[in-house]
């Protein structure tokens, strides 16, 4: 059961989780006039709330925006919003179809499901539409391989796409009961080790810093989050930006996953572990919920 607080109305992008060159990228990204724009992650990890944030910064009068989704979770006035109905044919390829006849601006694709959908948002963006879109995947990186799959020419794909995000949700620490939490050296160098590459001016984009003892934090629990110590949810992503190098990876070596990683680590991709330890450190969320939702162990103490 999906249950969503509309009377909060939409939150901004910083205030969801997006930080440092994440932010920098996206809202870099979805000013273009065209091309692809990716959130990938599991079922209920805020990929739609995160679109919302951006067609927020997107509706003005003179962009004509249209979304097709399933189902409509938030009402955006100013927007034309649709739901897909697969009962009656209305489908995401099929609504996709009808959509390009409107000539719209910004089109949102609720969920790429198939490759009839993924080839005709690709062609949309081809053709001088900004599209956002959904889609399945574990990381940024995995979803250029995955499209090329679904049957999408490498060429068109290089052409097309703009930036992946991959995100999860963590819950955010109660600001009523939170206080600092101590871990063994051993923990704190695992900790270290993961965020060494992580350049130093980004690590200050998090108000972060690394040469200080590592501080973390976690709620005691108060009447204020029914004593469970959380109150609230942050995302914490991963950004892939596609340059020119990578768009020659995928035109040329078919989006090759070793060949994207090694981009990404040139580009200095952060990835969604060291965005959660960052955010970690600044007192947004505990050291168990990164642990929780993204790969690679910290929380091993081996002495």
């Amino acid at each position: 059961m999906r249950v969503l607080d509309k009377s909060s109305g939409l939150a901004d992008l910083e205030k969801l989780g997006l930080s440092g060159r994440n932010y920098e990228i996206l809202t870099r990204k979805i000013m273009e006039p065209y091309g692809i724009i990716l959130i990938t992650g599991p079922t209920g990890s805020g990929k739609s709330t995160t679109l919302y944030g951006f067609l927020n910064i997107l509706n003005k009068e003179e962009r004509n925006i249209v979304t097709l989704e399933d189902p409509v979770e938030y009402f955006l006035d100013g927007i034309n919003q649709s739901q897909v109905k697969p009962e009656i044919g209305y489908t995401f390829a099929s609504g996709l179809r009808s959509i390009l006849r409107q000539d719209p601006n910004v089109i949102m694709v609720g969920e790429i499901r198939d490759s009839e959908t993924a080839e005709l948002a690709i062609h949309a963006a081809l053709t001088g539409h900004l599209v956002f879109s959904t889609l399945h995947t574990n990381d940024a990186i995995g979803s250029i391989p995955r499209l090329i799959d679904m049957g999408i020419e490498p060429f068109l794909l290089s052409s097309s796409i703009q930036a992946v995000a991959a995100q999860r949700l963590v819950r955010r620490i109660c600001e009523h009961c939170r206080e600092k939490t101590v871990f063994s050296e051993k923990i704190i160098a695992n900790i270290r080790e993961f965020l060494v590459h992580v350049p130093k001016e980004e690590v200050a984009r998090y108000r972060v810093d690394l040469e200080k003892p590592l501080t973390f934090f976690s709620g005691r629990g108060c009447s204020e989050c029914n004593n469970s110590g959380y109150k609230g949810r942050v995302a914490v992503h991963e950004v892939l930006e596609v340059t020119d190098a990578l768009r020659s990876v995928i035109s040329e070596k078919s989006g090759n996953e070793t060949e994207v990683k090694r981009i990404a680590k040139e580009q200095g991709m952060t990835t969604m572990k060291q965005d959660g330890l960052l955010k970690a450190l600044r007192g947004d969320t505990t050291l168990a919920e990164v642990e929780r939702v993204t790969e690679g162990a910290t929380l091993v103490d081996e002495e």
